[in-house]
């Protein structure tokens, strides 16, 4: 037959076997805590009618339950009472060791009160006073901060607003108690072990927080080193950026002769000499070596994003708009990185014109202006798209590829160069997006760059 355990109260005595959590040795006993402690509480009466309206800035302290916190103390206290208020609730007060675990909130805490200094419980704390002179606080404690003995203190908890569990299942808590001999050897023994234990759950911590961030950090090195020129080796034979930024300058003069766009009257213009940025505005020169975080390979060139990409935002919405044709369009929530959900689609009226200015079509870069600024994904779908006015359409003047200017604004993002605090930009105004700063690499390199990123990412994403 199955060994049988067995609880008296008062003559009632009951099979409680499958109450019992594991076999323990022979020399052992399993016993409740109500059987070795004086467990109680402060009353919700006495503290209504008279902790509350007694509330001092000194005197004895009242621990609460966020004074208990992984086995240890916690002495920083808000309130405290008068001594002779502690002393005409002397079920209450702490004045001995013994060990207190809150029952409302973070239940399942618990910790020594060495018994040094007069305090008095606060509300939602519970006191366990140790009545047997053969058991140990210090075990007690270790064993209800185990697995097993946090299971059995909060098997009875209560899945309210705050979890909690009564007094009475605290003293119904049962445990396993060893010779007070064994007591002491178990004691010292994870006493010695604790340093080593809180060394390996400070390390593991710190790997687990370096394996969930480490496809981040991988990506923004790798984008890193493909901004920088670093991530693909530079071919001689390629045409340099400088011959890639005149044909686009060609191609914005042919659409403002065609009067498609406005001439830009503070037209940008970056040279580099000993390795060192100028921008020309207006025929005025001026180093801008304070704006540029990093150096370029020589076949590379800084720009404005405004000298490559037209840009404008779409149609702000307008109730009191009775005129056009009802059409669909994207908004933020729309937008992702590199992607987006199309499900629920909004609708409101667009006229022709608005209709030329606020559509998207394949190849466009759509950057957020608006909510996550500087998100960014490029509209590869057959056919066009309405955007709303927090969406900014950045369509280049001449061929680019586009996707390297994609991973520019994901850096950025990342960096903290786009929509940071105290650091870059703020926001993603027309103006700070035609003023922003990027790196432009020949047109051969820019598909190289691309090609070699994606082949990364597929390694990052996999880890």
């Amino acid at each position: 037959m199955p060994y049988a355990y067995c609880e008296q109260i008062g003559k009632e005595i009951r099979d409680i076997s499958d109450e019992i959590p594991f076999e323990i040795p022979e020399s052992w006993e399993w016993t409740s805590i109500g059987n070795i402690a004086f467990v109680t509480k402060l009353a919700g009466f006495e503290y209504t009618k008279n902790i509350a309206p007694n509330l001092q800035s000194s005197g004895v302290p009242l621990f609460k339950g966020k004074n208990v916190q992984n086995g240890n103390l916690i002495y920083n206290f808000e309130n405290y009472i008068s001594e002779s208020l502690s002393n005409e609730l002397i079920r209450s007060q702490i004045n001995k060791k013994c060990l207190l675990t809150p029952y409302v909130g973070t239940i399942g805490n618990i910790a020594i009160f060495p018994g040094d200094f007069k305090a008095h419980l606060g509300s939602n704390v519970g006191k366990i006073e140790i009545i047997k002179s053969l058991v140990l606080e210090e075990y007690v404690m270790y064993f209800f901060r185990s697995d097993a003995g946090y299971k059995e203190l909060t098997k009875y908890k209560k899945a309210t607003a705050q979890e909690s569990i009564s007094i009475e299942a605290i003293r119904n808590a049962f445990i396993p108690i060893p010779p007070l001999a064994e007591q002491h050897r178990i004691v010292a023994k994870i006493e010695q072990l604790i340093p080593y234990i809180e060394k390996y759950e400070k390390a593991e911590t710190q790997l687990t927080a370096l394996n969930k961030s480490f496809p981040d950090m991988l990506k923004k090195s790798i984008l890193q080193e493909a901004v920088q020129g670093k991530l693909v080796p530079q071919n001689p034979d390629d045409e340099p950026a400088s011959v890639l930024l005149e044909r686009i300058r060609a191609e914005k003069q042919v659409l403002i002769k065609a009067g498609k766009i406005r001439k830009d009257k503070h037209e940008s213009a970056i040279i580099t000499r000993d390795k060192i940025p100028y921008e020309i505005i207006d025929g005025k020169e001026r180093c801008i070596a304070d704006e540029v975080p990093f150096e370029l390979p020589e076949s590379w060139c800084w720009c404005r994003l405004g000298t490559i990409f037209q840009h404008n935002t779409g149609k702000a919405l307008n109730s009191s708009n009775h005129q056009g044709t009802m059409m669909q369009y994207i908004t933020t929530s729309n937008l992702y990185w590199d992607r987006f959900e199309l499900d629920k689609l909004k609708e409101m009226l667009f006229t022709d014109s608005e209709v030329e200015k606020c559509t998207v079509t394949k190849g466009d870069l759509l950057v957020c202006e608006g909510g996550d600024i500087g998100r960014a994904a490029i509209w590869n779908y057959d056919y066009p798209m309405r955007i709303q006015n927090h969406i900014h359409r950045l369509r280049s003047y001449a061929p680019v590829e586009v996707y390297f200017f994609y991973y520019v604004f994901y850096l950025y993002k990342r960096a903290g160069l786009i929509g940071g605090k105290g650091i870059g930009i703020q926001g993603l105004s027309s103006n700070a997006i035609d003023k922003l700063l990027i790196p432009l690499p020949p047109l051969a390199e820019q598909k190289k760059i691309v090609a070699k990123i994606e082949e990364l990412m597929q390694y990052c994403d996999k880890l």
